[in-house]
Parts: C-alpha cells; structure tokens; sequence
C-alpha cells in the first residue's frame, strides 16, 4: 500500500544538520517505493499550507540533497532568524502530520529524543515511527539509561553525574580519576563530548559540555574496540565495527566522508558477535524501544563488553551505521525506509 509520508526533521537541536541529512535521504528513499512524501523542517513549518494534499503541491520536491557541515549549528542565530519564539514546533506541522497516514521521525537530539515530540503526536492521535515517549525518554537520558543497564546486568563504564551550575569545576577535578570522558547527559552524535587525560583537557571539556547543558556524565575512559549493534523488528543486525581514522567517533568522524572506517560485518568471532545482538536486544528491551534502535559497544582486548548508550532514531544519513547494517541483512536503503514506516502500525 502507498502511503501519505510526511518526514520530520531538522527542529532547535544541535543535532539538526544530521537531522536534515537523514530527512532528506529517507525521503528519496522513500519515494523511490512509491509513497507520496512531504520533507518538513518541524522548527521552521509550513507558514502556507494547513495539510498534507495542499503542503505536497506546493513544497514536494523529486529529490532532496543535505550535506552535514563540518561544525554544529549556530542554534542562536536561527531561532533569531526565524521568528518561532519559544515554539518547538512551527506552523501547520501538527496538521499535515494529522493529514497524513503516517510521520517518519527523522529528528535526532533534543525534543525528538527525548520524549516530547512522542507525545505531543500521541496526543493529536498521529502514528509516527520509531519509539514511545516512554522509551525515548529512558534512552536519551544517560543516567536513567545506565541506572536501568546496570539493575538488569548490563555492564557500562562507570560514572558520575555532576552538574556543573551548582558544583565546583575544581572540587570536581579533585574527585575525578584520568583518564575519563565527559559528555552531557542528554546529548547525541557527540557533540560536546572529550577524552580527558589532563587538567588542562579537564577544563576545556567541561566548558564545551556546557554549551550543550549543565549537567555531564564523567565516565571512565575504556580502551577497546567500538562496535554498534541495530536493532529491527525485535532482531539484531549484523555488527559493525568503527574505526575513526584520527582520534575518537566525535562529530566530525561521525559525519564528514572518509573520517571513520565501518567494517560490517565485524571481523570477530561468531561468539563475540551473538553476544552482542543479544546484549544489543537486552538493552532495547529494557529501554522499551520500538520497532528498531542501535546499541553501542565497547569490547576490552580482554573481551570485557561495556554498554555505552542506546540510540532511539538512529542516523539515516550517508555515513550511517544501520542502514550499513541493513544492507549486510540484504535490506537496500528504500526497503529499509519502507519497512520503519510499516512497524510504526504493528
């Protein structure tokens, strides 16, 4: 059946570049199995249309391009630019959305993981893709995430949680171990996220992290091999292996082509492999995830695996890890769309 598609991106997050890279590829995707499929910005809107049928005659293009820029959004300048206010969610999204069959949420970081976005299309009765409120929430906050890995045995690297409005930076640095790494506690792609082995990297992590938000996850820095697992319709992808070709999987090695090498499948054991879907499945059960997810990994040479964070909607951009996984699984990109828009009614 071909569906109306309207896809959610962009929105006031740090993430919003990806966002806007992964909306624009699930569109193509998406088209190319027929849907008729609407691109929106959720920030910005559609200031000249209250539906589906009217917005896809004015703004439906036949193919969507976004390159990811090396550096984070300036977040300031587009609010000021755009004239929302304090509104997340710009003109006439709810309406389209409620016009059409089905909302892709192609939203990473800030309300489109954490919760809210969930609800709210919870509350206009709007079937969207990927994970409830409940799931969302418990994902993106790192510390609930970790609370719930650590009760159901699911070993993370361990950690701290501060907040730096109300702490000290220098009582801080006093009670800490070097190496760590410091990442905020409800942040994604890893922005404002450093290893830390000095007192100078200390202070200068600590003064990105809150650029994103006062309070910070101070984790023990595990020296391993990173791997991802996804998650689709209740079974583990292939695993992939991530090997920055500099430094660790920040945001420039995330999404900027030819920063990061992705072996999938791993070359590991079949051992190690099963261990993973099947902790990678652990965490999305707990965590109470939707139709698909990925989970993260670091594995010691000693073989010791740590947890290091659930994704709720994981990348869809060119450099991404699932749908590299899905093609491993014989899934091409448009199928794999086709599919996330299907679980999102069972």
């Amino acid at each position: 059946m071909k569906m109306k598609v309207v896809v959610l991106a962009g929105g006031l997050s740090m993430e919003r570049d990806v966002s806007l890279s992964s909306g624009s590829m699930v569109a193509n995707g998406l088209m190319a199995k027929g849907h008729q499929v609407l691109l929106v910005d959720v920030y910005e809107g559609v200031r000249d249309s209250a539906d589906f049928t009217e917005a896809f005659g004015k703004h439906q293009q036949e193919h969507y391009d976004y390159e990811v820029p090396v550096i984070p959004p300036d977040l300031v300048a587009i609010e000021m630019a755009n004239g929302n206010g304090g509104a997340l969610i710009g003109p006439n999204v709810l309406s389209i959305c409620q016009s059409a069959d089905v909302t892709f949420l192609a939203l990473h970081g800030a309300m489109g993981e954490n919760g809210q976005i969930q609800a709210t299309l919870d509350l206009h009765n709007i079937t969207y893709t990927g994970s409830s409120y409940a799931g969302s929430l418990l994902a993106m906050d790192k510390v609930l995430s970790k609370q719930l890995m650590a009760a159901y045995g699911v070993q993370s690297p361990k950690w701290s949680e501060v907040n730096l409005e109300v702490v000290d930076i220098t009582t801080v640095y006093q009670q800490i171990d070097l190496p760590c790494v410091i990442k905020p506690v409800s942040g994604g792609s890893s922005i404002g996220v450093s290893l830390v082995r000095t007192e100078m990297e200390f202070i200068q992590a600590v003064e990105l992290a809150k650029t994103v938000e006062p309070t910070v996850l101070i984790e023990e820095l595990i020296t391993g091999r990173e791997f991802s697992v996804g998650i689709l319709a209740g079974e583990p992808l292939p695993v992939i292996e991530i090997i920055p070709t500099s430094g660790f999987y920040d945001y420039q090695n995330k999404y900027q082509a030819g920063r990061t090498n992705e072996i999938c499948p791993a070359m590991i054991s079949s051992a190690l492999a099963e261990r993973l879907g099947a902790e990678a499945l652990k965490v999305h059960q707990l965590l109470r995830l939707g139709g698909y997810s990925r989970v993260d990994f670091l594995v010691t040479k000693e073989g010791q695996t740590y947890c290091l964070e659930a994704n709720t909607l994981p990348g869809m951009t060119p450099t991404s890890l699932l749908p590299q996984e899905a093609a491993v699984a014989g899934i091409d990109y448009p199928e794999l769309c086709d599919r996330l828009v299907r679980l999102s009614f069972s």
